[in-house]
């Protein structure tokens, strides 16, 4: 059912005009007979036909007039439209199944109206271009809704949400004032198994079959062909190109009077063959067995390889030894079962559906399944193995995975020897574990936007404390009763600001200033300090590989990553040295500090679905100290989460960690080193760097501080900030310094001040997300008409998101919070800057 987001009231718009209309109409007759009765008066008053006639034809042309005046000049508001009825739009836009998922936002990107299908995938929580999805994924998005706005039409082919959907785009402006997006969301289709054999049967995996003396085809419910090997229509009907799609499958086969199988073209000259239905079970379906009606089957004859006149056992194991060679191939998880339930063969999707290593089937089925499914399943395969060929479908819970139950489908087979039941399992194992990394990716997802809002908006209230706290030390002396005061409270609002800055690592919203460099360098540089903080009773070993590809960081960010991991070793081992050994246990605790070299081959080697395929330049950090508890390696990276007592840790450290490597582009993983004799010797985190190429790193230069600047003139400054403590503290510093400041409170009231007959700014100071018209929307319109004025952007996000989504040229960037010294001689900087490409 089509979901209508924005309630639009009744029609009574309309229909109040017609009483309207109805006394207009009345009011021309009654103004139409007192001119016909004035008329007759005047020429009985002077029988004068030529008069009565003048006066008569100007009257009727001045009332005609005023009413065609007063109906062409109505106001807009007065005009008889309707109220939109967005019942007639839900109807337009809702469709059956597979329908696209269609939404409708006004020009505050509020969801208006939507279909079943999209309130299906993505709720009535969220609304484009702000859905759940990665970073990238949303960047997509606010593009196309800029371009929309801006050309009318927008298209993304490919963006995919936080469940990992491909869906593609289309985005349109609509509305009689054009103020509308339709969007418009297209699921990119992905094959199911059966989708997959088919596409496959028809190229080498069929022509593998037939050499294996295997002809397969896959059948419709009602029986007709869908595909078939080359194999199968060369012998049908001998040519080997032929689709045969549409026809009735059985229509090629005979059957004599032992009931044995023959292609109808070979007749019995050919050799029997034993026929196999294979149910292709559609993965995702766990525990939900397909329908009858929409299921496709996998039909196999295999070859017996000798003639008529042969017994009928050694052609029965022939087929035996080919199907489980066709077998072992499918993606799907398929097993035999002799009559007694013993199994006789299992491929390795099956082994990967039921949590068994390779080579590991056990004896029974019910040896897979909980205590209560046993009886059940025992019952099923005697019936099926002992009974007519017969099939079915019952759903089982695996001792592997008990609380997800899955489709175990059985199918009674003869013929084949020992081989009676045929069991078919849906492997789900990677399915499962994507539902696992999904949610995860999910919650980080959430609690870093969560995170990052908080910073950002903390960030605001900081400016104000640190700002106020600078102003007032300028009224105060040192040695005045509140100066240390003042001092105590700059001091803690500063250490506010260092957590919001973990907080906004976390949620990988931080300014970084990446440069290309040699991890062993930074490493060089940190170790002193790691040393002190580590102490003399903890050994501190560096080791690094040869050849290692420069990569592309925020130094000291990295350093911060680095620290952050050494202080963690430290507290475990100072932990599990107190606590977790006995005294003859306790050795000398250990952090290693690693570098290596992993070539792309060797990253395909580790299987991983989350590294993708390149060269790395690795990091690893490995403690002593006990390792990682299993129930807390989930949760390692979320921020405020501490395995610490109480008061001893803010849970920010590896949070932050996490944050600086994704937004480095890398790749953090932890786990628990073993020892030679297999037991865990304590924790290891593992970051994966790409290699960067392209310039070769130089040799990094100590920091040199920014000089202040000289730049003493003065100057009008714009200055625009929609919090009020913060343009407030703003406003006060900047005055202080000798400026002359106009403040305002939005983009529009700034746009209106710059064009004010007395505007001569010097430089405009804004911020970056503000209600209504934003800065950088106002830059735009400024640099229109002054297109060399300097901008200072002020924001608690990234500088380098913010110029990546701005694109401003000649702009710069103030990170909140800022103190009054800070903004006084950023403003300075850049205004000395452009005065001096002034002169140039």
């Amino acid at each position: 059912m089509t979901k209508k987001i924005s309630d639009t009231g009744d029609q009574s718009g309309a229909l109040g005009t017609l009483p309207e209309a109805q006394s207009g109409r009345t009011l021309l007759i009654i103004v139409g007979v007192a001119l016909v009765l004035s008329a007759v008066a005047l020429f009985a008053a002077t029988s004068s036909a030529v008069m009565t006639g003048v006066y008569f034809g100007g009257l009727t042309v001045l009332l005609f007039g005023a009413a065609a005046a007063e109906r062409f000049t109505k106001p807009p508001e007065a005009a008889e439209v309707s109220s939109p009825d967005w019942s007639v739009t839900v109807a337009a836009i809702e469709g059956g199944a597979g329908a696209a998922a269609i939404a409708i936002t006004d020009r505050a990107n509020r969801l208006v109206c939507a279909n079943s299908a999209y309130t299906q995938g993505f709720g009535t929580q969220t609304s484009p271009p702000v859905l759940k999805a990665e970073r990238s994924g949303l960047e997509a998005l606010n593009r196309a809704a800029r371009e929309a706005w801006r050309d009318g039409d927008a298209a993304i082919e490919k963006f995919e949400d936080i469940s990992l959907r491909s869906w593609a785009v289309t985005v349109s402006r609509a509305g009689r004032g054009e103020d509308h997006l339709i969007w418009r969301f297209e699921r990119l289709a992905i094959p199911t198994p059966g989708e997959a054999v088919q596409m496959n049967l028809s190229g080498p995996f069929g022509a593998m079959l037939s050499r294996a003396g295997i002809e397969a085809a896959i059948t419709a419910p009602d029986g007709t062909i869908r595909s078939v090997g080359a194999g199968f229509a060369e012998r049908a009907v001998g040519d080997a190109t032929a689709t045969l799609v549409g026809q009735s499958f059985v229509s090629f086969l005979r059957a004599d009077e032992r009931e044995r199988i023959f292609f109808a073209r070979e007749g019995r000259n050919g050799t029997p063959q034993t026929l196999i239905d294979v149910p292709l079970a559609e993965v995702g379906q766990a525990g939900l067995p397909p329908s009858p009606d929409e299921g496709t089957t996998l039909m196999l004859l295999v070859d017996s390889g000798v003639g008529v006149g042969s017994g009928w056992d050694g052609s029965a194991q022939a087929g035996v030894a080919q199907l489980e060679a066709l077998l072992s191939q499918l993606p799907l998880g398929l097993a035999m079962t002799d009559r007694d339930g013993r199994f006789l063969f299992g491929n390795d999707a099956f082994l990967r559906s039921v949590g068994r290593a390779e080579g590991q089937l056990p004896s029974f089925p019910t040896d897979l399944v909980v205590r209560e499914d046993k009886g059940a399943l025992s019952d099923a395969v005697r019936r099926y193995g002992r009974g007519p060929a017969n099939r079915g479908d019952m759903a089982v819970r695996l001792s592997a995975s008990p609380d997800e139950p899955v489709s175990m489908g059985l199918v009674g087979v003869r013929g084949l020897g020992e081989a009676a039941v045929l069991i078919s399992l849906a492997d789900t194992s990677e399915e499962t574990q994507l539902k696992r990394q999904v949610a995860q990716a999910t919650k980080m997802q959430a609690v870093g936007q969560l995170a990052g809002g908080v910073a950002h908006d903390f960030n605001n209230v900081l400016t104000a404390i640190i700002g106020t706290c600078d102003l007032m030390l300028l009224r105060h002396t040192p040695g005045d009763s509140d100066y240390d005061d003042i001092q105590q409270i700059r001091a803690n609002s500063n250490r506010a600001a260092s957590l919001t800055r973990q907080l906004l690592a976390f949620s990988r919203q931080q300014t970084l200033r990446p440069e290309i460099l040699q991890l062993p360098d930074v490493i060089s540089e940190v170790g002193p300090l790691i040393k002190r903080l580590v102490g003399e009773k903890i050994d501190y070993f560096v080791q690094h590989d040869r050849n290692l590809g420069p990569v592309r960081a925020d130094p000291q960010q990295l350093e911060q990553v680095i620290m952050n991991l050494a202080v963690n070793a430290r507290d475990a081992i100072n932990m599990n040295g107190a606590h977790g050994r006995t005294r003859a246990e306790k050795v000398k605790g250990r952090i290693s500090l690693l570098t290596r070299s992993v070539k792309s081959h060797e990253v395909v080697k580790l299987g991983s679905e989350i590294l993708p395929a390149a060269d790395y330049t690795v990091l690893i950090v490995q403690d002593n100290g006990g390792g990682i508890p299993p129930k807390v390696l989930p949760k390692l990276f979320e921020p405020f989460f501490t395995t610490k007592e109480q008061g001893k840790g803010t849970g920010l450290g590896l949070s932050t960690v996490y944050g600086i490597v994704k937004q480095s582009g890398g790749y953090i993983f932890a786990d628990n080193a073993t020892g030679n004799s297999g037991g865990s010797i304590g924790a290891r985190f593992t970051i994966y760097f790409p290699v960067h190429a392209g310039e070769a790193p130089q040799r990094r230069k100590a920091p040199v501080p920014e000089a202040s600047s000289e730049w003493s003139a003065g100057g009008k400054v714009l200055l625009v900030e929609d919090e009020d403590m913060v343009r407030a503290v703003a406003e006060r510093a900047l005055a202080r310094a000798g400026y002359e400041i106009t403040a305002c409170s939005d983009g529009e009231d700034g746009l209106e001040a710059m064009e004010a007959p007395d505007a001569d700014f010097d430089i405009v100071v804004s911020d970056v997300v503000m209600p209504g018209m934003d800065g950088p929307a106002m830059v735009r319109a400024i640099r229109k008409a002054n297109p060399e004025i300097p901008v200072l952007f002020m924001s608690g996000y990234a500088e380098e998101a913010l110029r990546k989504d701005i694109d401003i040229p000649k702009m710069h960037f103030l990170p909140k919070p800022f103190s009054v010294a800070a903004i006084t001689e950023k403003v300075a900087m850049v205004m000395a800057e452009a005065r001096a490409q002034e002169v140039d």
